[in-house]
Formats: structure tokens, sequence, C-alpha cells
């Protein structure tokens, strides 16, 4: 679907890019203008995530996580870390990833590295975290990119860990957004592609009370 979208890939990173690095490096800049929706996001995904802390054979470690598009670092200071003993930041702005030290306080000295890296090009280290939190940043890659990289998130994960895409879904198919250079899919297109990465859905929510003028956003784990 994304080839029949993106004409020029290596435009369509080198313009995704582009855009964020104007970006002011704020919550507010994170979620394009709508800072207010933060705390009802973070909310809903603490609840999803706890789902996999409860006892029981399939409960995931709390060692480290892996924050993908981590910005400023919004979802690492009020999801990850207040769970996880260390993260791991991984962001193509260098400017959000040099904000972060500052706005994650004395936690961020339990991070453990700030990767500045595409995910088309970013390898997770094999068998190292327990979450990988990939969050509104699939639609900057395209499919066959999205693919690849869950396969390398696979083989990052430790005993029991699961990966968490969180993102906007359309209704139906693809569409393709020009101002950030992203592409936004539905479910069903989302899901397939998890499948051939070779990872099974383990869960699946939408979020809840977030305004009406914006995409469905879904959290989907697998392993």
């Amino acid at each position: 679907m994304s080839g029949l979208l993106v004409e020029d890939e290596t435009q369509f990173y080198c313009n995704a890019k582009t855009y964020w690095k104007n970006v002011p490096p704020t919550v507010d800049g994170m979620l394009g203008g709508y800072g207010h929706i933060s705390s009802i996001d973070l909310s809903g995904s603490k609840k999803f995530l706890q789902r996999f802390l409860k006892d029981g054979p399939h409960k995931i470690g709390t060692s480290y996580a892996l924050d993908c598009g981590a910005g400023i670092g919004r979802i690492t200071k009020r999801l990850l870390l207040p769970i996880f003993k260390n993260v791991d930041m991984v962001d193509v702005t260098d400017e959000f990833l040099s904000k972060a030290k500052g706005y994650l306080g004395e936690d961020g000295n339990r991070i453990g590295n700030y990767f500045c890296s595409g995910l088309q090009d970013f390898v997770p280290e094999p068998s190292r975290y327990d979450v990988i939190w990939i969050q509104w940043v699939i639609g900057h890659l395209t499919d066959s990119h999205l693919v690849d990289f869950l396969k390398r998130c696979k083989s990052g994960l430790r005993s029991n860990g699961i990966i968490v895409i969180k993102d906007n879904m359309t209704q139906e198919g693809a569409i393709m957004d020009d101002v950030d250079s992203s592409i936004c899919r539905d479910l069903d297109l989302v899901r397939r592609l998890i499948r051939h990465a070779g990872l099974a859905v383990v869960a699946q929510e939408k979020q809840e009370n977030f305004p009406e003028e914006i995409y469905s956003v879904f959290s989907i784990a697998m392993r």
C-alpha cells in the first residue's frame, strides 16, 4: 500500500526529518498542538500495559523498555520510567533527545541510551527489552520498512517481552499526509503487516476519550 503513496522513498524520509526539525521540543509540539490530551493518552496506555504486569505465565519483566519515536521523552517520563528500571530512547531528531535530558529530571539517570536514528535504520540489541513501545511513529515507515523493523524488534525482546504499537488508524485504506510526510493506515492493514513480521497480536484496545475530530487511536500488543 505504501508503494502506491510514496513515489520517492528517500524524499519521504527526508521530508519527515525536516518537518520534525521545525517542531518545538515541547509536549504540545510532540502532540501536534494537542498537548491537552497527553494525560488521557498516558492513562489509557498505563491501563493497557498493566494487564501484562499481572502475575501469570506470560507476565513481562520490568528491567528494560525501549521508547521508539521518543521525542523529548513524554512517554518515557510518565509511562515507562515509573514501571521499568531502565529505558532506551530512539528518535530521528537530535534536538528532542537533547531536550529530554533536562525534561526527564533526576529519572534521566535511568536512561541507558539516547539513540538518534530513524526507525528504518535502527537495530535493537537482541534480547534486551521487556517492552518495545512504538507510538505515533509507524506512519513514518514504508510498509516494507515497518515489517523489517518489527522483525528486528522481535529479536530485541526478552523472554515474555511484548511490542506495543499505539497509533492513529483510518476507517479504511491508507492516507498520505504531505505535511509531516507520514502514512496513516487502517487497522486491518496494520495487523496484516504485523503478521508479515512473524508476530501475533495478543491484545488490542481503542483509546477512549480522545477528541472526535482526530483519527481513532488503537493500542496493539504483540509478541
